[in-house]
């Protein structure tokens, strides 16, 4: 059994170097395959304790960076931030398990074939996962294969949709060596040579229009950001990165609560701003704390042009042009059970942690007549919010974000990964703007334009195409991903019961 935990342990651990920023997208195939084979004489109980331990090492290893925030922000002892992170990673372990438990449990209706349900199974605990308590769907197997040619798959199916496909070929590549099933290998090869043609059918074109863009990245601490004192030097700096380029650019963007002010307290410098952006003809969207009718948004607001020439609703507080969060992050930005919790520790009472929810769906926000999908940060890891939100006639998904919590970890660089696959699942640039980086834009394909320097107060500008079409997955959804997963455990159900009655067949 030791033998187990430690293999588990260690190929879950592994899979922390097919994600960004290490980048080894080949390496998911070899663990899956490694996982199947330690997994293929296990009972139900067995399976569930193996994935339960490959979890562990997933989980441990590809979200080690929360630890940067809790030790400089929590306010914890180290052993107490530990024991937070453990509780953490010992949750979400159970997720894999019961994908793996779900398999060798079926094995008892139809043997050996089951071992094709694990797609769907593990559909079901990851679907669960990015739901239950608000949902954590971090490190899904799919944005492993962002900058891969499977990742082609995304367009068409989504990053879920990538996952199943990823558990497909390493099934066939396990079936094909353990029963020396030549037409598994040629499965096999059919699923990795597919998406090489996919993007020759792209529903994606450029429309020869493009939007100047200036992404700009202030580079302020976090420990001080919050700071009364520190406001308008904060402003300010945002300030001087982005007048010099106010004739030169379309849209500017600043990030997550760039302005630490709450709107309120600061409608006339925003009218001020909103005056000077309009008389240069280029817009501004900057993060922001609004307060309404006593409840805190965190908010993305639109200064200067909505439209081409001139503003069609002038900058005032409460105006529509606006993105109110939807998805909250759990401790950061809500506290569950904040009476009993807030007085136990710092982490349970950082700044800024008591937000209201916007509605899940919001129109796009206008910017010199550009139409952009908003995301704050966290929520751009919920593809069906982010989905939701990005209409036929949007041209950009905008993501702005605040990732200094997690200083030179590796998160942010998962944090840039995931936002890319959004693009590249639903055909849209994507432009995102963060306090200490990463910020970057990003075309319709997944693929970075411009990147800015990480930690550095500086501005990035680039070219942004504008794109028409509708890939698949935006006009569907998940739904070709679970109809692939359901007609891969449909087909192993039915060769299970032709094999039962041919083997009935020939005892009688």
């Amino acid at each position: 059994m030791r033998n187990y935990r430690v293999a588990s342990l260690l190929l879950g651990g592994s899979l922390v170097f097919s994600y960004a920023p290490f980048q080894q997208a080949w390496l998911v195939l070899p663990v899956l395959f490694g996982l199947l084979l330690l997994t293929r004489k296990a009972s139900a109980g067995m399976a569930w304790r193996i994935g339960f331990y490959f979890g562990l090492g997933w989980f441990s290893a590809g979200l080690s960076w929360i630890y940067v925030s809790i030790d400089q922000f929590g306010g914890l002892p180290v052993i107490a931030s530990l024991a937070v992170l453990m509780v953490l990673f010992l949750y979400l372990s159970l997720f894999p398990a019961l994908a793996l438990f779900l398999w060798k449990y079926c094995e008892r209706w139809f043997g050996y074939f089951a071992i094709a349900l694990l797609p769907l199974t593990w559909l079901i605990s990851e679907s669960i996962r990015g739901w239950f308590l608000t949902g954590f769907p971090w490190l899904e197997l799919g944005y492993t294969q962002t900058d891969s040619w499977i990742g082609n798959y995304a367009p068409w199916l989504g990053g879920v949709g990538v996952t199943v496909m990823l558990w497909a070929i390493a099934i066939a590549l396990f079936v094909w060596f353990d029963r020396k099933r030549k037409e598994f290998g040629l499965i096999a090869f059919g699923l990795l040579i597919i998406p090489f043609t996919l993007p020759w059918v792209s529903t994606i074109e450029k429309t020869g229009e493009q939007a100047r863009v200036l992404l700009v990245q202030g580079n302020i601490e976090q420990s001080i950001k919050w700071n009364p004192d520190q406001h308008w030097q904060s402003l300010m700096t945002y300030l001087d990165l982005s007048r010099p380029h106010y004739l030169s650019h379309d849209i500017i963007i600043w990030p997550e609560s760039a302005v630490t002010m709450p709107e309120p307290y600061t409608d006339d410098v925003l009218s001020n701003i909103h005056n000077a952006l309009v008389e240069t003809d280029t817009t501004l969207i900057t993060g922001i704390i609004d307060y309404q009718q006593n409840e805190y948004f965190n908010t993305m607001i639109v200064l200067g042009l909505d439209a081409p020439y001139r503003p069609v609703e002038p900058y005032t507080h409460g105006h529509t042009n606006r993105y109110q969060k939807h998805q909250l992050l759990p401790i950061g930005e809500f506290v569950p059970f904040e009476d009993l919790l807030r007085p136990l520790a710092p982490l349970f009472d950082l700044p800024m942690s008591s937000f209201s929810r916007g509605d899940y769906k919001q129109p796009n926000l206008r910017a010199k007549g550009f139409h952009l999908a908003g995301a704050i940060c966290y929520e751009i890891a919920f593809p069906d919010q982010v989905r939701a939100n990005v209409l036929p006639t949007t041209d950009y998904i905008l993501t702005v974000s605040n990732d200094t919590w997690f200083g030179a970890s590796h998160g942010p660089a998962q944090h840039m990964q995931i936002a890319r696959m959004r693009a590249l699942e639903l055909g849209r640039p994507l432009l995102r703007a963060t306090n200490n980086g990463i910020s970057a834009v990003v075309d319709a394909n997944g693929h970075e334009i411009a990147r800015a320097p990480q930690f550095s107060a500086t501005s990035l500008s680039a070219h942004v195409p504008v794109v028409t079409g509708q890939t698949a997955y935006h006009r569907y959804g998940s739904i070709g991903a679970w109809l692939i997963a359901v007609l891969i455990a449909l087909s192993s159900i039915l060769a299970a019961f032709r094999h039962g009655q041919a083997r009935s067949k020939s005892v009688n």
